[in-house]
Parts: structure tokens; C-alpha cells; sequence
């Protein structure tokens, strides 16, 4: 199956400080590294996926929210206790100083937005929907166009997306085979197809 890809815009390039990048001090991560906690800094993604999450007393992990180029991730947004920034992928960041804080309003705010709207996603009935807004949600901040539809470029888990959604893994798995069933969606070497444009025509 042959999946062709639509360009779509860099993120990055929007950001007013993409042209400050070699003043500022940059770092590269490891997948599954975990970033340092300073409460001094921020980090501006450039290149990969992180998310942030807590866990419970009894150690069950909640996600806390999915960033990838151009978000800003750090300890100062959040005043959850514990607190994690894990990298998902390999991940290159820029290091931004408090000073430079208020000349990135924008990706603070944005940060806001989204993790106010993952917050209202995970608490939406029945959980069949609740899996598919979040699927739809990732698409929107990691989709690229294909010929099928819209590719989810994100390696997720049913255990990660469990994790997110307050279920089981066993649940997860059993909704996507429903959608992929009812032709929502397709598989793609480990990746998630949403079949909007084949809903499309179908209507």
C-alpha cells in the first residue's frame, strides 16, 4: 500500500525567535530520556516528540500532554507534583532563559489552549468517542496529508493512549479494530490512518 504525502508548513518557521536559534543554547535527547527538572529555563522543541505526565500513589502514569516543534515544555508551566518531561523520540531543544520568557507568548499560550483541550477530550462519554476525538487531536498536531487520509506520525502505544484516556489497554484495542472496521481508520507500518477524506466521499 503506498501512502503519498502532501507538504505541509514547519511549524517553526512561524516562531519569531526560529531566527534568534544560534544565540540560544541547544541540547539533544535521547528517546525515552528524560529531561532534567530546572525550574530556571524552558525548552522550545525544535526537532521530535515529548510528553509530560505524572502518576498516581498506586503508580499508574497519567499524560499530561503530547508537544512537538515549536511547543515550549518545562517545569515552571506546571505546578503538578511529581512531574516528568519524557522524550518520545530523539529530540533537539533550545534552551530559552527567563528573560527571553515574553517574547514567546505565543507558544505559551498555545500550551494553554491544548492542554485545556486534551483536558476536556478525556473526560467526553461514551469512551468510544472519547478515543476518537484524541485520535482526531492527534492528527491535528502530528497529521500529515496522505492519499488515505491523514497519517498520525506518532509512535503511541494502546497502553500510552489507555494512559491518556483514563481505560484499559484492552478497550483501546478493541475500538480501534471497531473503527478500522467501520473504515475510520487504517494501520500503516505501526502509524494511524484517519480516513477523512475517504468519509468524504462517501457522503
Amino acid at each position: 500500500m503506498t501512502y503519498s504525502s502532501i507538504n505541509t508548513p514547519n511549524p517553526i518557521s512561524n516562531n519569531p525567535l526560529t531566527t534568534a536559534n544560534e544565540q540560544l543554547p541547544q541540547r539533544l535527547f535521547n528517546r525515552r530520556e528524560i529531561i532534567p527538572q530546572r525550574n530556571d529555563v524552558l525548552w522550545r522543541i525544535e526537532r521530535g516528540t515529548i510528553r509530560t505526565l505524572t502518576w498516581s500513589e498506586d503508580g499508574t502514569f497519567i499524560t499530561l500532554g503530547y508537544w512537538g516543534p515549536g511547543d515550549l515544555v518545562g517545569y515552571p508551566l506546571s505546578t503538578v507534583k511529581p512531574y516528568q518531561i519524557e522524550c518520545l523520540t530523539s529530540v533537539e531543544v533550545s534552551i530559552i532563559p527567563p528573560h527571553l520568557w515574553h517574547e514567546d507568548l505565543n507558544a505559551l499560550l498555545c500550551h494553554i489552549q491544548q492542554a485545556e483541550e486534551l483536558l476536556s477530550i478525556v473526560h467526553r462519554k461514551p469512551i468510544s468517542l472519547r478515543l476518537w476525538q484524541f485520535l482526531v487531536w492527534l492528527s491535528q498536531k502530528f497529521g500529515r496529508e496522505v492519499e488515505q487520509g491523514k497519517l498520525i506520525d506518532l509512535n503511541i502505544t494502546h497502553q500510552e493512549i489507555a494512559e491518556v484516556l483514563n481505560t484499559t489497554r484492552v478497550t483501546v484495542t478493541r475500538l480501534l479494530q471497531q473503527f478500522e472496521e467501520e473504515g475510520k481508520m487504517l494501520r500503516y507500518k505501526r502509524r494511524i490512518v484517519l480516513c477523512f477524506l475517504n468519509q468524504g466521499a462517501k457522503k
